[in-house]
């Protein structure tokens, strides 16, 4: 659907969970709010007689109803406005690849602009990628964790426009996952791709909030310093958790599975599926090693769209169905423990790649002594506290 005339303020519904103890069941109800990208009026002037570069996915929309929506790219092109490229993150630009599956440069089948991968052999646009660019958007859905590369690419976008004196504009949009603040803050010593910042786990922030932090902390290289501006969102509340109405990766399907993605994510640095190969993406967990006598579900991961090599492919899995668990509001370490317990086989049990989402190698040494959660999540307070302090004056929204 291509968009010939919109007005400048156009509200969705969105279902928002009121926040309560992850032990209850959530009440539910329904509230507007208007995206920063719906907000028109306020920075499409900027862009105006410009050659623009967007950072964009399936998620970077204009909502012109309820249930309707319009891609970003689509209506700006529709105003005139020069868009010379864009730069597709982890999955592509129109959202459709596996994670951690080689994006390649190209061009977009229906606008025929030159596609930059962001995630690939160059996470980070060169010169030449940026050449005759002015200014840039940046419009994508995050979902709050750490892991979540969205974040990281956001850093290298940052990164080179301040290197190459482009202004950035950021266009925020919810987190899914802001109603609270949980796990351990990485060490600079296990920065990567799923962890550039020393951030928690599940950081409580928007991507809006998120680039003011980058910019603040001088997390940059060489400390410089991106032309940035960022648009809020209209009756946002932090206090409501809100549905969002596209999957922001094909493996995060439903509201259910971006809430329990935090906790479960640690399952990709181990020899446990999470899900994946399955209709029920980080709702499901289980592997061929953990015992049936303790783990009463039963799935066997089949290759798939956004999982194309599920881990124990046609392998029969025992584990744990969580589609009907209560939301959480904090990261649960129960399902972890558990299954490292009563796994067959302890020396297989985590990866390379455990450390690395964990940020710090403290964790998995507390699990391999028996540390019990209470007494792994006391060791985060002390960071955790100082974190929450450290991001005050980035905060966009009431807390």
């Amino acid at each position: 659907m291509i968009l010939k005339r919109f007005k400048s303020t156009v509200y969705f519904i969105l279902l928002v969970c009121i926040s309560c103890s992850a032990q209850e069941d959530k009440t539910h109800t329904f509230s507007s709010l208007e995206v920063a990208a719906n907000q028109t009026e306020k920075y499409l002037h900027l862009l105006e007689g410009k050659n623009v570069g967007v950072v964009g996915n399936q998620t970077s929309v204009i909502f012109t109803s309820e249930t309707d929506y319009v891609h970003l790219v689509d209506s700006l092109l529709n105003r005139n406005i020069t868009i010379k490229k864009v730069f597709a993150p982890e999955h592509g630009f129109r959202g459709t690849a596996d994670a951690g599956e080689l994006i390649k440069d190209g061009l977009d089948a229906k606008t025929g602009i030159p596609i930059i991968s962001l995630y690939g052999s160059q996470k980070k646009p060169n010169p030449e990628d940026l050449e005759g660019i002015d200014i840039m958007v940046f419009d994508i859905q995050d979902v709050g964790a750490r892991f979540y590369t969205y974040i990281s690419s956001l850093h290298y976008i940052m990164e080179a426009c301040a290197e190459n004196g482009i202004e950035l504009i950021v266009l925020d949009r919810p987190n899914p996952n802001i109603h609270y603040i949980d796990g351990p803050v990485l060490k600079p010593e296990f920065k990567s791709f799923v962890g550039m910042h020393p951030v928690p786990v599940v950081h409580g922030l928007t991507i809006g909030e998120y680039a003011k932090m980058i910019n603040g902390e001088g997390w940059l290289a060489q400390n410089a310093s991106c032309e940035l501006t960022i648009l809020p969102l209209q009756d946002y509340s932090s206090q409501k958790t809100y549905n969002l109405p596209i999957k922001p990766s094909p493996n995060l399907p439903n509201a259910k599975a971006i809430n329990l993605y935090p906790s479960l994510c640690f399952f990709e640095g181990t020899n446990v599926n999470a899900g994946r190969g399955t209709n029920h993406q980080f709702q499901v967990y289980g592997s061929p090693f953990l015992d049936a006598s303790v783990f009463d579900f039963e799935f066997t991961p089949k290759s798939s769209n956004g999982a194309k090599y599920p881990k124990h492919e046609d392998e029969l899995c025992y584990g744990k169905d969580l589609q009907n668990h209560s939301n959480l509001d904090s990261l649960n370490l129960d399902w972890l423990l558990q299954a490292y317990h009563h796994t067959q086989d302890k020396s297989s049990f985590f990866n390379d790649f455990f450390n690395k989402l964990a940020g710090n190698s403290s964790l998995q040494e507390q699990i391999q002594k028996g540390k019990t959660a209470e007494k792994i999540r006391e060791s985060w307070q002390t960071d955790l506290e100082a974190y929450k302090v450290k991001i005050k004056p980035y905060l966009l929204y009431d807390r």
